[in-house]
Formats: C-alpha cells, sequence, structure tokens
C-alpha cells in the first residue's frame, strides 16, 4: 500500500455499546484509544452513533472544537446554552463552533425509533471565538454523480466552520468516476464510505470503510455499487 494512502476497515473501529448508545470510532475517543489513529490533522473525532428512542446525551460542556453532525437516520433534538432549540434530520447538517465555552445537549427526538448519526469534531483555526451555532438541509438530488459542498470556510452555499476544511458529500451510481482535486497542498483528505462500494487509488473500501490520503493534488473515485454514497473531507495536516 502506498505510503500516502491508510486505509481504515469498518471494523478495525473502536467500538462502545453502552445500552441507549452504540458507537464506532474512527479515532481515539472515550474509552478507546489506538495510538495510531489519534487524529488525521485537524479532524479529531469521527463517531458513528446509534442512540435508542428517547434516549440521549444530557447537558455537558465544549470549548475549542468544530463540531458537526450529520444525521443519517431519524431526528436529533439539540438545545444549548446560546438558546438554540432545533431538530436535525435526514440531509440536514449542523456545525456548533463551541468556541470560548458552550453547552449542550443532543436526544433522539423519537421514542419509539432510532436514531443514526455522525458526530465529528474538528480542532480550530482560531481559539476562544464566540460560540456559534449553523444548519442547512442539502437535498440528495443535488449530489446525484458529483460532490456537494456542505461545509467549507466561508459558508458559501454550506455551513461555515472555523478552520480551512472542506466537507463534501456525493451519491454515486455503479462505474461512475469522479477526480477530486485538492484546495491546498498544506491539506488531506480523509474519505469515508456511507453506502455501497468505492475504489479510490486502487483500493477497494465498502460500507463505513475510511482512507486517510496525503502527498497528492488530486485523487480518482469511482463507485463500484449503485447508491454508492461518500463523505469526503479536507483539512489541514499540521499544527495538531
Amino acid at each position: 500500500m502506498k505510503k500516502n494512502i491508510i486505509v481504515h476497515k469498518a471494523e478495525s473501529r473502536g467500538k462502545a455499546d453502552h445500552g441507549w448508545l452504540k458507537s464506532r470510532h474512527t479515532f481515539s475517543f472515550a474509552g478507546y484509544y489506538n495510538p495510531e489513529r489519534v487524529h488525521f490533522g485537524a479532524l479529531r473525532v469521527l463517531n458513528d452513533d446509534i442512540v435508542k428512542g428517547g434516549m440521549g446525551f444530557s447537558k455537558h460542556p465544549h470549548d475549542n472544537m468544530e463540531i458537526i453532525s450529520i444525521p443519517l437516520l431519524g431526528d436529533l433534538e439539540h438545545k444549548d446554552s446560546m438558546g438554540n432549540t432545533t431538530v436535525i434530520r435526514q440531509n440536514d447538517v449542523q456545525i456548533m463552533s463551541a468556541g470560548s465555552g458552550v453547552v449542550h445537549s443532543e436526544y433522539n427526538k423519537n421514542k419509539n425509533s432510532e436514531v443514526h448519526f455522525l458526530q465529528i469534531w474538528v480542532f480550530p483555526k482560531k481559539q476562544n471565538i464566540e460560540p456559534r451555532y449553523d444548519q442547512k438541509t442539502f437535498l440528495k438530488s443535488n449530489r446525484i454523480n458529483k460532490l456537494q459542498t456542505i461545509v467549507s470556510p466561508d459558508g458559501q452555499d454550506a455551513i461555515k466552520i472555523n478552520q480551512d476544511a472542506w466537507f463534501m458529500l456525493g451519491s454515486f451510481e455503479d462505474g461512475k468516476t469522479i477526480s477530486y482535486n485538492f484546495r491546498s497542498k498544506n491539506s488531506g483528505l480523509y474519505a469515508f464510505v456511507l453506502e455501497g462500494k468505492f475504489k479510490i487509488a486502487g483500493q477497494s473500501l465498502e460500507k463505513r470503510d475510511g482512507m486517510e490520503i496525503t502527498e497528492v493534488n488530486a485523487i480518482e473515485i469511482e463507485a463500484i455499487s449503485n447508491d454508492a454514497e461518500i463523505l469526503l473531507m479536507e483539512l489541514p495536516l499540521s499544527g495538531f
């Protein structure tokens, strides 16, 4: 395997089962520690969470972290010390810039069904900013056989992040190939397969597999199944 390509197979992730919460950790988190997977540049946490009906995370604090939530199934209710009370659903993306400090809670809005979501933490570019919250709906129809930017530093047609980072979602038909060109020579790319199968840089990836990609300017991404969905995250590599 090329030195600039590292594959994280789905089953190699950390695992936690708290009854009400089942979580898989791509990077070290809580009781899971892997010295080779503490973070990928600015990408600190990539958790794949399933929360039982009516259950959730009670009020807890954060500071100086960019926290992105992407619901995959169900409805997640968010409340915070900034006065926000919202529900995020499939095709929504939420970001909370914790900055100088914020308290929030997250609960499964529904009593009789699970909520499944990705929670992603990114180290911020600027410390101790005023806390900020945003969310937006991104229609799947706008990412068929192409990439849809959902997070960016300027927030143009996306939600704004306090970091030189870009997140993209794509949903592809079997055989569709695209080229992704890096936005910055100082960036790395983390690819995370949500559904289906892909081939990236000659490596086959399946559902919930991840891949670290560095030291290149562009990468070819090929879907090798129908309804193949992927999340790409380009982030700075140094200074963390």
